[in-house]
């Protein structure tokens, strides 16, 4: 049972360049697992996933040829069903042993033990450790058969590696190559269609070899790398292509920088054996262009890096990940300028002709634009949304006649020839327009804005049409496919709804810093009425009562999926079960909460408030108003001068903002509230005393959770 390292390897076609990252991660995965649970590597084994364009691959330590013998013992049946009374094994009993290949010479050595209530009969046996062909056998077949394949291809098998009974098979991309080495012993398993040797293909260029034979599992990367001239190590490749771009990037001077992308960094490392970094560069005429249309052109079509410059401007000069490393790259170089020549030309075109008409007169085309066929067009849209601004400017203090014109323009550059081509320039593009069109600057800006919490950029609040922009598109959006019914299920979200709930999130978070820093006290923007009101703009089939609710609901999972990471799920639920404003005054609330629940008199404060809202809602009409008269009991007068003495002082610093000291004054309750626990009987058989000792308790109730619900936190 030696161990030795193990190598395994498919050589395949090109495979999909997004998805190869994750097929390499899960073909390494899956074997040590198959591999692992057939004793057959240690459970600290090291697994080094292998990935290139052709291949992937796996390495793993310490694999044993033959897994370890493992006890079985198998519980048989009662001592009374297989024993008769002289103890003779009953015919029951021998044929279950004779299933399990053993005969009545068995019987002698059955182990009996008692199982529950009953004496039961055991079948000790050893089983005989799995071999390393067939273990690898099995692990290969399951690896295969889980990889996260984005599209499954069906193909014909090459001549003379068919399997019988079968002419074809399917697999992500046509497989030609199996490695199987065992330290430097070749283990006969088959996959796909292919039996498994000792050699692989190198660079379909650049390999000094081919085919490239592996001597050993532990030299299968080093004889890729010189012998066929490959890093088959996605991690190397992706950390090689890195430090290229950094030294190219130096070497064109100036503090430029390439852009930074890491699915394009991925995506690049997936379509490369052999990265080579090559500068490359364009006329200058088209830096005319909004450099975004550029660098999306530059990216999501050639897969080239575009270099920035110090201020963060497009340079025409950009990086091209070649696959091949010729003494004079200048081929190669002249190859890729000639190719994207056309590509920036076109984004100029585009540009040019979009410019020759304003965003005002493609207004009217958006009626023809179908947004939903259970909402309406684009244009019925647009009025919705210009409703929802406006009314969102009123609130927050913005021009509602800009916010107005943002909406009435936010949506037009849908009709352009740029978006057309390039959908994720949508909004970018039409704030270009607009400037162009001489429209307000705050209103170019909103439009140029709607869009860019979804990017994962920074936020800027100055601009009060933007942020009323935003929160009018989102609302919309959200009540409106929520209100059709097309609300996100499990990890299905195809309207982005929960990025839209966090936008709003983020927007709100804003305003309401903003409104705080300067001296709003906690006048804060309210979510339940923006979609409220963003409800009322639809026609009653479109959206029910109650999805506005619904949908708040909704936008508070997800602001308490946010805090829960960062504060524990209690506290945040103890928080948000008020729904307090969005923003800081949440985040101090929170801190509060904490910093009381570190206190000792924390748990029997909880309990208590729990225990005073269970009887609270057993009660039906219950005030607030306490008659000092008919306190009869020490304990609840006690409790009535410590709430008189505690009180006004935490509700003030509660409406200053100390929401922590406000928590904390309430401590001194403790004592107070415990005995008359011990000593007061809520439900007095007199009515007016049972009334008063309620309306104490809602006064108690109403104080202690003016920060938080504490009772969530017993």
């Amino acid at each position: 049972m030696s161990a030795q390292n193990l190598l395994v390897e498919l050589f395949v076609e090109e495979l999909p360049p997004k998805a190869l990252k994750k097929l390499g991660e899960a073909f390494a995965t899956g074997l040590a697992q198959g591999l692992k649970a057939q004793g057959l590597a240690p459970a600290d084994a090291t697994v080094t996933p292998f990935a290139s364009p052709r291949r992937l691959a796996a390495h793993l330590t310490g694999v044993l040829a033959r897994a370890a013998d493992k006890p079985v013992s198998q519980k048989l049946m009662p001592v009374s069903v297989g024993l008769d009374a002289s103890g003779q094994p009953t015919p029951a009993l021998l044929k279950r042993l004779a299933g399990l290949g053993a005969d009545a010479s068995a019987v002698a050595g059955l182990r009996r033990a008692m199982d529950g209530k009953a004496e039961a009969l055991f079948f000790d046996s050893v089983a005989p450790g799995a071999d390393l062909a067939a273990g690898l056998q099995k692990a290969l077949d399951e690896a295969i058969a889980q990889l996260p394949i984005p599209k499954v291809m069906t193909y014909q098998l090459e001549s003379g590696c068919a399997l019988p009974g079968w002419d074809s098979v399917q697999f992500v991309r046509p497989a030609h190559g199996l490695v199987a080495l065992h330290g430097a012993e070749v283990v006969p398993v088959k996959a796909l269609g292919l039996k498994a040797g000792n050699a692989t293909h190198g660079h379909r260029f650049e390999a000094r070899v081919d085919p490239v034979p592996i001597a050993h599992a532990d030299a299968y990367a080093d004889t890729l790398a010189q012998d066929g001239a490959v890093i088959a190590s996605f991690a190397e490749r992706r950390a090689d292509i890195a430090r290229q771009l950094a030294e190219a990037a130096a070497r064109v001077g100036g503090g430029c920088r390439p852009i930074e992308d890491e699915a394009l960094l991925d995506e690049v490392t997936a379509l490369v054996e052999r990265p080579n970094v090559l500068i490359c560069e364009f006329e200058k005429q088209f830096l005319d262009v909004p450099q975004e249309c550029l660098i999306l052109t530059m990216k999501a079509n050639q897969k080239y890096f575009p270099l920035l410059d110090a201020q963060g401007r497009l340079t025409n000069q950009f990086l091209v990940v070649s696959n091949i490393r010729p003494a004079d790259a200048s081929a190669v170089i002249g190859g890729n300028e000639r190719v994207v020549r056309p590509r920036l030309a076109d984004a100029k075109f585009f540009f040019d002709q979009d410019r020759k008409k304003t965003l005002e007169s493609r207004v009217e085309g958006l009626g023809k634009v179908v947004y939903h066929n259970q909402l309406g067009t684009q244009g019925e849209r647009v009025e919705r949304v210009r409703a929802i601004a406006k009314w969102v400017a009123d609130k927050i203090g913005a021009d509602s006649k800009r916010a107005d014109r943002a909406a009435l323009l936010a949506k037009a550059d849908l009709l352009t020839d740029m978006v057309g081509e390039f959908p994720e320039l949508q909004g970018i593009m039409g704030g270009y327009y607009a400037r162009h069109d001489g429209e307000d600057p705050d209103v170019a800006q909103a439009i140029a804005d709607q869009y860019v919490l979804n990017r994962s950029e920074t936020a800027d609040a100055d601009n009060l049409v933007s942020a009323a922009l935003v929160l009018a598109d989102r609302a919309e959006t959200l009540v409106g496919i929520w209100g059709i019914g097309l609300k996100p299920t499990g990890d299905k979200d195809p309207f982005a709804l929960r990025r839209h709930a966090l936008t709003v999130l983020k927007t709100i978070e804003l305003l309401n810093l903003a409104s705080s820093l300067d001296g709003g006290g906690q006048q804060q923007f309210s979510l339940a009425e923006l979609l409220r009101f963003a409800a009322s703009t639809f026609k009653a089939n479109q959206v029910g009562e109650g999805v506005a609710d619904e949908v708040r609901q909704f936008v508070f999972e997800r602001y308490a999926n946010q805090l829960t990471a960062l504060f524990g799920a209690n506290t945040v639920d103890a928080v948000l079960s008020l729904e307090p404003p969005i923003g800081h005054i949440t985040g101090q609330r929170i801190k509060a909460v904490r910093a009381f629940a570190a206190l000792p008199e924390a748990p029997a404060l909880a309990a208590a408030n729990k225990r005073i809202g269970n009887i609270l809602k057993k009660s039906e009409g219950v005030g607030e108003s306490v008659n000092a008269g008919l306190l009869k009991e020490p304990a609840e007068k006690a409790l009535f001068d410590a709430m008189q003495a505690t009180v006004p002082g935490a509700d003030a610093q509660f409406e200053a903002g100390d929401f922590t000291a406000s928590l904390q004054a309430l401590a001194a309750l403790r004592e107070p509230v415990d005995a008359f626990f011990d000593g007061v009987m809520v439900n007095a058989d007199e009515p007016a005393l049972k009334a008063n000792r309620l309306a104490l308790l809602q006064q108690l109730h109403r104080a202690m959770n003016r920060v938080a619900d504490l009772s969530r936190l017993a």
